[in-house]
């Protein structure tokens, strides 16, 4: 670690920029000169430590990782087959870690201060980040990365994984061919963004597809139209909501709407969408099964300004989503659970 970071610094002092391409040349001239005997293990770290998240970038190029978790510099574990595991690898302190972030997230006009002390950014990737600093970080910074590896690509892929038998993913493919509005519901890490991946490539070609997300991890083809939120800027203004973009969505022609997850007042204009015409629409919503998730959607449609009643959203409800794919992660695994047709008198569990 002494050593990178002391090439690290030397190649600061002589390089003409930051860029990957000019420390490349001033790594050439100084790695003779201070470790002739260095292999390119240590020229990878040093890059590493240049360009990216330092030590962990390591983690980030396993396909076995599926989530990084940094809890302060020596207190680092990951996520591996659905266990947690403690890795061996350290950061030289506190402001190694943020300024690993910070690396990673001013090319995205991003920031992490006292200031902001909290920042949510998609890497190039894909894989999403997820940072908190003091003052609200009480013992130090926090890191959280999940990471995208589209390991599962289609229906037959969750079977392969155990992730769904077969009935279930003939009952999905027969969803999104006859265009039902479908939500999947679960809780966080239970692979509900794998799922939806999965079954867009059911979806028949030709047809333009707008997805709106919070962080783009979708990856459909096809005609495929990407919207991605924004956070404000340092002056806090430029802020651009889901529910902007959902709205912005239904002028873009789309034939099937694909929200990313629905987390807020933008629930009301996914329904009313689902309502007027963009059949075969999807989402994702954070619930504990499908009769939850029906009446967190509400819940979540209600919470906007605009006046609307709660009779009023349960019957837009009942109108516009046809079916509720629940899905839980246990014992390091992913499983659809449930199957449920919305109906007026609630969710009844679909016969396969």
């Amino acid at each position: 670690m002494a050593l990178i970071e002391r090439l690290a610094r030397q190649i600061l002092d002589v390089a003409d920029s930051l860029d990957p391409a000019d420390t490349a040349r001033a790594l050439d001239s100084v790695l003779p000169v201070v470790a002739p005997l260095a292999g390119p293990g240590i020229r990878m770290a040093v890059a590493d430590a240049l360009h990216g998240l330092g030590p962990i970038e390591p983690l980030l190029r396993d396909p076995t990782v599926a989530d990084v978790l940094v809890n302060g510099p020596n207190n680092i574990w990951v996520e591996r087959g659905g266990k947690l595991e403690r890795s061996e690898i350290r950061f030289e302190n506190d402001q190694a870690i943020v300024a690993a972030v910070e690396r990673s997230i001013s090319p995205l006009g991003l920031r992490l201060d006292r200031g902001s002390p909290v920042v949510d950014a998609r890497l190039p990737d894909g894989s999403r980040l997820h940072a908190a600093i003091p003052p609200v970080s009480i013992d130090g910074p926090i890191v959280a990365i999940r990471r995208f590896t589209g390991a599962v690509r289609d229906l037959e892929g969750l079977v392969e994984t155990g992730t769904a038998s077969d009935s279930q993913a003939d009952r999905l493919r027969q969803a999104v061919t006859e265009r039902e509005n479908v939500v999947v519901s679960g809780g966080t890490g239970a692979g509900k963004t794998t799922l939806l991946n999965a079954m867009s490539t059911a979806i028949p070609e030709g047809e333009r597809i707008v997805t709106v997300e919070d962080a783009a991890e979708l990856q459909l083809g096809g005609h495929v139209v990407r919207l991605e939120t924004r956070p404000a800027n340092s002056e806090g203004a430029g802020a651009v909501s889901t529910q902007d973009l959902v709205r912005a969505a239904l002028r873009l022609r789309p034939d099937r709407l694909v929200i990313g997850e629905v987390r807020g007042p933008e629930a009301l204009d996914m329904v009313t969408a689902m309502n007027t015409g963009h059949d075969g629409s999807m989402s994702t919503v954070h619930a504990n099964g499908p009769e939850d998730a029906l009446w967190r959607l509400e819940t979540l449609a209600l919470s906007g300004e605009r006046r609307v009643s709660a009779e009023a959203v349960r019957r837009q409800l009942v109108s516009a989503i046809d079916l509720i794919v629940h899905i839980e992660r246990r014992d390091g695994r992913r499983r659809i659970m449930n199957l449920a047709a919305v109906t007026p008198d609630g969710c009844r569990e679909v016969q396969l």
